[in-house]
């Protein structure tokens, strides 16, 4: 899969002929060159390779299973169980999995809150790009706060802090991000183009996960070093392993997060949204859009609190995953790593050839394949024993992550009404968020009922199961918001 293709090489000051004009999916935006928005395209599908950074080794495989593993557990606890480990280690090990779970639910609450009208103050005012590098530059703030989080039992409380702040801006930044894909992709292309933002992401993470572990985690000789580089890592080494790894994670975020605010025009101001207005004032715009489409266009409605629902199951796929290869079948930190890396490279074939299907067949196809088998990979993770059973069905789930989470970003933007992408992504991100305690509750609920990190696998397989129900009479079509001014939109019914 690639970004659009170019055209025939032309002499540079000539100008495109008609033929090479193509017409952005965003209104307001005039024709360019094909090789023009092929190079916005890459440019913006960069931000999710840099993005990878914070989905990956934040969120994932690194720092959340960081804080929640036995380094921030009471060392006499540890020392007491030894290698078969002990039913006090296994307590606190789920109670520390419990405070990962609450702290992005928290977050979640907030995004809830404030990421529609987030979308909705960026869409006629032409500050969508601005909004972009400001949440981005906060989140990258928070990713190097948590190279100070030492290997302490007390520190989880603010690892904790910094992952719920980290995951509150880093969703505010994917909002106007997402609401971009019109600026970059015509009508025609907007699968592909969602496929190729989210395939570039999982392609840097194999990148930067593989770096990170050849220089800093991976214990070429000294078991207490790691990396090329002999970072001390451990608890007598103050975990810097870890802690560098975030720090030079933070730094790859920034780096590839510059071509799209380099490259890529801020959408055109087009007076579609009300200026100046007060945050009371937003909140009622929101609820009237709300209620507009649930009278005009219900299924997309619907749409918005399915994929809600399945997308927390996503979430909670990547965040618990990592904890469970560790906590139930003893994967060290090298080997989270390493499954890391082939996770990330299934998931990004999956979503590449998912974006192919999108275009072809539809989105709604997609993420109904993808789910079922998601849920069948997560049920016989929950029977399974043996690393090497884990990294088949851990592998299996991967590759379907993927395209549901491509699908459902291309399903948005096709529902969308035009000029309106900031707010509906907002309102898309909101309804996510406003349901994002389900699979860290649930998690956490399983988990502490059975006193087994195991058992919270249950929790995600529900989210999905709930959400592939909820998608099933929805389909792609576009939709008009009562009142809308632009001639384009259509029903979604």
């Amino acid at each position: 899969m690639s970004a659009p293709q170019e055209p025939r090489a032309a002499s540079v000051t000539a100008k495109p002929a008609p033929d090479d004009l193509v017409q952005p999916s965003q209104i307001g935006v005039a024709p360019i060159a094909r090789r023009e928005l092929s190079r916005r395209a890459t440019a913006w599908a960069l931000w999710d390779w840099g993005s990878a950074s914070f989905n990956a080794v934040i969120t994932t495989f690194v720092f959340s299973r960081y804080i929640a593993s036995d380094l921030f557990v009471d060392p006499a606890i540890v020392d007491a169980a030894g290698e078969g480990g002990s039913p006090e280690l296994t307590r606190a090990l789920a109670e520390n999995a419990s405070i990962v779970a609450w702290a992005i639910a928290i977050a979640g609450v907030l995004v809830a809150a404030l990421a529609p009208v987030i979308g909705q103050r960026s869409d006629g005012g032409g500050r969508r790009k601005l909004w972009v590098a400001v949440n981005t530059g906060v989140t990258i703030v928070a990713m190097i706060g948590m190279c100070f989080v030492a290997p302490v039992p007390e520190y989880i409380w603010l690892g904790a802090a910094l992952l719920a702040a980290g995951n509150l801006f880093f969703e505010f930044a994917s909002v106007n991000y997402n609401a971009m894909l019109h600026q970059v992709s015509t009508k025609e292309a907007l699968g592909r183009t969602s496929g190729y933002g989210w395939g570039m992401g999982y392609v840097g993470g194999i990148v930067l996960l593989g770096l990170l572990l050849v220089l800093f985690i991976f214990p070429l000789a000294d078991p207490d070093a790691g990396g090329v580089l002999q970072i001390p890592n451990g608890r007598e080494g103050g975990a810097l392993d870890v802690r560098l790894a975030v720090l030079a994670s933070a730094i790859w975020f920034l780096v590839f997060a510059l071509p799209l605010l380099l490259k890529v025009p801020e959408v055109p101001p087009t007076g579609a949204a009300p200026k100046r207005v007060g945050m009371l004032e937003s909140y009622r715009i929101l609820f009237r859009t709300i209620g507009r489409i649930r009278r005009t266009a219900p299924k997309t409605l619907l749409f918005l609190v399915a994929s809600a629902v399945f997308r927390d199951g996503l979430s909670g796929v990547f965040t618990f995953g990592a904890i469970i290869a560790s906590s139930v079948f003893g994967f060290s930190s090298e080997e989270v790593i390493l499954f890391a890396i082939a996770a990330n490279v299934m998931a990004g074939a999956g979503t590449f050839i998912g974006g192919w299907a999108d275009d072809r067949f539809g989105p709604k196809i997609v993420i109904v394949i993808s789910l079922v088998l998601l849920s069948i990979s997560g049920l016989a993770v929950l029977f399974v024993e043996g690393k090497g059973m884990f990294w088949v069905f851990g592998l299996a789930l991967s590759t379907f992550v993927g395209p549901v989470q491509s699908a459902s970003r291309s399903f948005m933007a096709r529902i969308t009404p035009a000029g309106r992408e900031g707010e509906m992504f907002g309102l898309y991100a909101t309804t996510g968020r406003a349901v994002s305690f389900l699979a860290p509750t649930l998690f956490g609920i399983f988990v502490t009922v059975a006193g087994d990190v195991r058992f919270g696998i249950l929790g995600i397989v529900l989210v999905l199961v709930a959400g592939l129900l909820l998608v099933l009479p929805v389909h792609p079509k576009p939709t008009v918001i009562e009142g809308e001014p632009s001639a384009v939109a259509t029903r979604a019914d």
